[in-house]
């Protein structure tokens, strides 16, 4: 099985963050609404977490929470647009006029 079929992520509407647990700690996605929108502002990682491809399924399960609501996704972070670059099946939740 798959890291991103086995991940527990934690929709926290209090700190307005998607949490998971890894060994090193708590590992977050940062977002705000608008309309029917979440804008993803801000990737938060133990010091010492460096796995990226963690990372990248932890944003694939938030992409499926997004499908889920039918939200559309606006990623503020660079990183995040690096993320559905290499993602294309996702652009679909990107809001008409955004380009990447």
């Amino acid at each position: 099985m798959d890291a991103a079929s086995t991940m527990k992520i934690k929709d926290n509407t209090f700190s307005r963050q998607f949490e998971t647990i890894v060994d090193q700690g708590l590992v977050s996605v940062e977002y705000s609404f608008q309309e029917k929108k979440i804008f993803l502002t801000k990737i938060n990682v133990p010091e010492s977490f460096e796995d990226e491809e963690f990372v990248s399924n932890f944003l694939k399960n938030i992409m499926e929470i997004a499908i889920e609501q039918k939200l559309k996704v606006v990623p503020i972070l660079p990183k995040i647009v690096v993320f559905f670059k290499k993602n294309p099946i996702y652009k679909e939740l990107l809001p008409p006029g955004i380009r990447l």
